[in-house]
């Protein structure tokens, strides 16, 4: 079962937070069990707010990547850059559906 890791985190250093996470994905490239999509979300309403959602391709498979020491590295660089600790959110998927 697909499982999905929202992170939720407000920050005035959007564009180094989006350097960190794409220096993960770099890492994680043709690498087995880490994350297979990410999005970032922005709040409308509270415009340092954003969410990002990390999908996975099982439970095991985010734990794993949560449990990498490379990854508990690039976490708490991006915590530094918080002005709020993130929140997270673990869903598994039950069902996803291509509309168009």
């Amino acid at each position: 079962m697909k499982f999905v890791q929202i992170i939720d985190f407000e920050t005035e250093r959007i564009d180094e937070m989006r350097e960190l996470a794409q220096e993960a994905e770099k890492r994680s490239v043709g690498r087995d069990g880490g994350p297979t999509h990410r999005m970032l979300l922005q709040d409308r309403n509270t415009p340092n707010r954003y969410f990002v959602v990390i999908e996975f391709e099982s439970y095991e498979d985010a734990m794993r990547n949560s449990n990498d020491p490379e990854t508990t590295r690039m976490a708490e660089r991006m915590a530094a850059l918080c002005t709020r600790p993130p929140q997270f959110t673990d869903c598994d998927v039950r069902e996803m559906t291509e509309i168009k």
